[in-house]
């Protein structure tokens, strides 16, 4: 954006918010302070864009668990400690210590970073979570660009981590320095807690999280998460809840070694066989799920629910041209956004041991790992669906009178999160959108699991919300991934913004 053209349209949100007789006039926030704040966004966003582009040149990798990897995450830690510190904030890098690994090998867990500016007891505390590590990323695996290095194309900013989630945690620190250069007081105090071992299954981060909940979230009043995508391109979004999960393994065995078909095929109970049948009594062609008793404790639907969903900007058409699926399940938007959030879906991710790789080969495996997972909704239990599904499993497996073995084992167990909307700063978040966008935020939960949300919720026992600033096809997790230009510096105003209504409304 053009310099003058951000300083002309700060002035005119400024004078926008004064005249405004409807949503803005009974909790104006100060106009000339919020001018001012916009203004230095918009004249410093190629400065941002720039620490951004430092920040996805470091490859924290925490999931391919290799030393030149632990090394750069370490680093990752080290440069976000230093930036927190240049803005004035008190930081603690905690050693977490080391992971075991299954082949015996031992590597050191990044430091979380726990960080404090201002403990003004009149003020709110805010703490933000975000995380620092990221996917896998090769460019000889569809990457048009070399993924460490920020590349922008038309606005948007491509790179490993732009969006997934180095951009958002930026933004939140880019409103803070907003502040500061500006000589501003923060609105509100705040606290960071930021790990890179996310993408890893936060290792040790819960055991932390415990460890300091009377000590660092003592005076936490609200914790803010900014870890997910909106639901459309334009449209922002706030998230009030997740789906759960739980992954389950089937392994199905007549023998360690595998056989020929030639010689063994019709003589034998075979594993595969075993496993397709059991694998396709999981779920029918229409998604719904057929283990018995799954949907009774499901939420039920009611008619302000329904409500939500039917105010929600989805454009199918679009959804589906850029998700490139010919059809989906569903025909309705409010079907559609029903089965992704608040009923529960089953997977089917793989099968281990099977032959897979190019050509022909008469093998019958002798051993095979059937993966599939539940997301779970309000108010299933994982415990209960565990047993649900197991007992399932063996029914199915009997009626086929094979001697081969099979054991059911569920690997990952995570609740669904759902939070109240009404909490304090969920209005705060609404009226930072309406104020930086100029309209209501849809209001989505999220199908994917963010086990965070939860844990916080659980043992820090205060108010969790999702801000998402992302579009949603920024491609998190895959290739391309990137964040647009317009997200990274409007949602750093959102910040802004958002500093300012929990200062009115606490």
């Amino acid at each position: 954006m053009d310099p003058k053209l951000g300083r002309m349209a700060a002035s005119l949100l400024a004078v926008l918010l004064l005249l405004e007789g409807g949503m803005f006039s009974s909790h104006s926030l100060p106009p000339a302070l919020l001018e001012k704040v916009f203004q230095y966004i918009d004249l410093h966003q190629d400065e941002f864009v720039q620490t951004l582009k430092e920040w996805v040149a470091i490859e924290s990798d925490s999931v391919q668990p290799v030393p030149r990897f632990r090394q750069e995450l370490f680093r990752m830690m080290a440069v976000a400690a230093d930036t927190l510190q240049r803005l004035g904030a008190h930081v603690t890098s905690v050693d977490m210590g080391s992971q075991q690994l299954p082949d015996g090998q031992s590597l050191p867990i990044p430091p979380v970073i726990l960080a404090e500016l201002g403990n003004d007891p009149t003020k709110g505390t805010v703490c933000f979570y975000g995380h620092l590590d990221v996917q896998p990323a090769d460019q000889g695996n569809g990457w048009l660009t070399d993924p460490y290095v920020l590349t922008e194309v038309d606005g948007k900013l491509y790179g490993r981590g732009a969006t997934d989630n180095k951009g958002p945690v930026l933004a939140w620190i880019n409103a803070v320095s907003a502040f500061r250069a500006l000589e501003q007081d923060l609105p509100v105090n705040i606290k960071f807690i930021i790990e890179g071992m996310e993408e890893a299954g936060s290792v040790a981060l819960e055991e932390l999280v415990e460890k300091e909940k009377n000590r660092f979230f003592s005076g936490v009043d609200y914790i803010v998460i900014s870890d997910n995508l909106w639901i459309s391109q334009r449209k922002p979004a706030i998230t009030y809840g997740t789906r759960g999960n739980s992954y389950f393994m089937v392994e199905v065995k007549c023998r360690d070694q595998d056989f020929h078909s030639g010689t063994f095929g019709g003589i034998l109970h075979e594993p595969m066989a075993d496993l397709v049948a059991l694998l396709g009594s999981l779920v029918d062609s229409s998604g719904h799920i057929l283990v018995p008793g799954i949907y009774d404790e499901v939420a039920p639907l009611t008619e302000e629910e329904i409500n939500t969903y039917k105010a929600i900007h989805l454009d199918l058409e679009e959804y589906r041209n850029s998700s490139r699926v010919e059809k989906f399940l569903f025909d309705t938007k409010e079907e559609i956004l029903m089965h992704l959030w608040r009923y529960p879906s089953l997977s089917i991710h793989g099968i281990e041991g099977a032959f897979d790789e190019p050509g022909a080969k008469t093998v019958i495996p002798g051993q095979v790992i059937g993966k599939f997972s539940i997301r779970l909704v309000p108010h299933m239990n994982v415990s209960v669906v565990e047993k649900q599904v197991t007992r399932h499993l063996e029914d199915v497996f009997s009626k086929r009178n094979s001697s081969n073995k099979m054991v059911v084992s569920m690997t990952l167990g995570l609740h669904p999160w759902i939070a109240n909307i009404n909490d304090t700063q969920y209005l705060a978040a609404k009226r930072a959108i309406r104020t930086v966008f100029g309209t209501e935020p849809d209001m989505i939960r999220d199908g994917s699991t963010i086990p965070i949300a939860k844990m916080f919720q659980e043992i820090v026992h205060k108010s969790v919300v999702l801000i998402p600033l992302g579009a949603v096809d920024d491609g998190e997790h895959s290739q391309n991934e990137k964040i647009n230009r317009w997200n990274y510096i409007e949602g750093t105003k959102l910040f802004a913004a958002f500093f300012l209504e929990m200062a009115q409304l606490h």
